[in-house]
């Protein structure tokens, strides 16, 4: 038996670091939604007890480094499951890019085994399993859009923004959120106004939505990145109506309205990226059927 589940992307719209936790963590506050850019992740019974990842990228690990395989050797254990599974999966979603890649793969198999296993788990139940992977494994386990708090687990779910096109801009580096948390300096940041992206989305009113983007991260990916700041200098220039980069990056995205103005934005990137996509927003959260 197999089941195919698909991974998409997310992309923070806000994004706030409130605080350091006890924990080591930090406490944040933002929107996430997700995008018509997605991995596809296909799981097949095997008749012995191991967990096998197959990829064909190799920036994806094939053994317990993987969210997917920690994923469901999570399962195996919270459930006693005796049986084994063959997780194959087909990356879009460029590799450590702040787009949730690994967290969607992981999302998805949690999904994906609770059909395969017949396990009936709530998604409340998937999403708090997801949480001890991964701060942002949980809101991949809804999809759609969410307020996220806490270190990213706690999720409030909102409408979806309105419709428009999503230009995304990967360069070819890698940045460490480690290192960006490091580096930030919680003294010296302008917070977005979260809150005020909850009334824009919730009003679906998109102008409301390019006002209100923020992310306290780019003030230290940006710094130590120059080429992250110049994409996100061209996007603007191309005619993106705002622009800001996901999560610790450095995947930049702009939102485009009109459709007619987007081959503009996403032609004149692909001179600084050889990572360009257009999408659509999604929005819209997952199904268990």
């Amino acid at each position: 038996m197999r089941v195919l589940e698909k991974a998409p992307a997310k992309i923070n719209l806000s994004l706030d670091v409130l605080h350091k936790r006890k924990d080591g963590f930090h406490e944040v506050k933002m929107i996430m939604t997700t995008i018509d850019l997605a991995d596809r992740v296909e799981l097949i019974d095997l008749p012995i007890d191991e967990i096998r990842i197959v990829s064909h990228n190799r920036f994806v690990p094939d053994d317990q480094r993987n969210l997917a395989y920690q994923a469901a050797k999570l399962l195996k254990k919270r459930y006693g499951i005796k049986r084994g599974v063959s997780i194959s999966i087909t990356k879009t979603i460029p590799v450590a890019a702040g787009l949730a890649g690994g967290s969607s793969d992981a999302a998805a198999t949690l999904r994906g085994l609770n059909r395969l296993w017949n396990l009936g788990l709530s998604f409340e139940q998937l999403a708090e399993l997801g949480s001890e992977i991964g701060s942002d494994v949980a809101f991949c386990v809804y999809g759609g859009t969410a307020l996220a708090t806490g270190r990213g687990e706690l999720i409030e779910h909102i409408n979806p923004p309105p419709h428009c096109w999503v230009v995304l801009a990967k360069p070819t580096i890698g940045v460490s959120t480690a290192d960006v948390y490091r580096n930030l300096n919680l003294n010296a940041i302008n917070h977005p106004n979260v809150d005020g992206m909850v009334n824009a989305i919730q009003n679906g009113d998109y102008a409301q939505i390019c006002h209100y983007m923020g992310n306290v991260l780019e003030s230290v990916t940006l710094r130590m990145y120059p080429e992250v700041a110049n994409i996100k200098e061209q996007m603007k220039r191309f005619g993106a109506d705002a622009v800001l980069m996901s999560g610790s990056g450095p995947t930049v995205f702009g939102l485009v309205q009109y459709e007619s103005r987007l081959p503009r934005v996403y032609n004149g990137l692909r001179g600084f990226c050889d990572q360009v996509f257009a999408v659509r927003m999604l929005g819209e959260r997952n199904s268990l059927d």
